[in-house]
């Protein structure tokens, strides 16, 4: 039985993004005549589209990159952003709402504005002043431009609006201070959001490449995203390494997004309400 065209197609797509063992389609016949045809990879390679090959293209990717520091660096760098861009972003947001005043709107305004800039648009500037601040190849330099974000903030002030006005007049008779109501009323009862913007947070950072790239020029500081395009460097292209190295590289953002779903689905469900 001969399949369409287009669904043919499909499946041969659909076969050759698999990302733990891909394949290398020939493409020397532009019309299908007939999925009765096996799909299987170079001649003068071995492997295949097969299950049993997956440790292999793995075997090959830690034999030709340093996979091991380069999950270290990431995991690193990102869970240091995550928690740092949390508590600013949160204090921040916090404060434009709670303390609120014109002023404050004027800021969040242009705080606004500032999302609209692409950040390659500053990344030149940027680099220069890290540059004269001799800040390029330290962690301070790659964390520092990621600790607080327009959107993060403005994300925490929404929130903060949620919170009730009368719980927060109530601590201050009781003696709370301001730090010690953010602390001890104000987290525990914004965890969703807080979770959420984890989420947000940890897979942008995770998955940041351009910044890392300029700050960072050294092979000790790798990061993830840089061993995937580097698996993609040279004249031949070992398919079987690329997606394998994409597969460890997405598996972190995928367990933190289905570890934290229920909080994600409730924070964006308390926002829109």
């Amino acid at each position: 039985m001969h399949l369409p065209f287009d669904i043919c197609n499909f499946f041969r797509v659909g076969i050759f993004f698999n990302a733990a063992d891909p394949c290398i389609v020939h493409m020397d016949d532009p019309v299908c005549n007939g999925c009765d045809r096996r799909i299987v990879g170079d001649d003068n390679d071995s492997r295949t589209l097969l299950p049993a090959h997956v440790l292999e293209n793995l075997q090959h990717l830690f034999e030709q990159h340093n996979v091991v520091r380069a999950l270290k660096n990431s995991f690193a760098t990102t869970l240091l952003q995550t928690f740092a861009a949390l508590a600013v972003s949160s204090i921040a947001g916090y404060g434009f709402e709670i303390y609120h005043d014109k002023a404050k709107d004027t800021v969040m305004a242009i705080l606004m504005l500032a999302m609209m800039v692409p950040f390659v648009a500053v990344l030149v500037p940027l680099f220069q002043m890290f540059t004269k601040a001799k800040l390029i190849n330290s962690w301070t330099g790659f964390i520092l431009p990621s600790i607080a974000t327009p959107f993060l903030i403005m994300y925490f002030r929404n929130s903060a609006r949620s919170f009730p006005r009368d719980t927060l007049e109530a601590a201050r008779i009781d003696g709370l201070n301001e730090f010690q109501i953010f602390i001890r009323m104000f987290i525990p009862m914004m965890k969703p959001t807080y979770a959420s913007a984890a989420t947000i947070t940890f897979m942008g950072a995770w998955n940041a490449y351009l910044w890392p790239k300029v700050v960072m020029q050294t092979n000790e500081a790798i990061t993830m995203p840089m061993l995937v395009a580097n698996t993609m460097g040279g004249y031949v292209i070992d398919y079987g390494v690329v997606m394998a190295a994409v597969t460890i590289c997405s598996l972190p953002t995928v367990i933190i997004f289905f570890c934290l779903q229920k909080s994600f689905t409730n924070a964006v469900a308390g926002a829109v309400k």
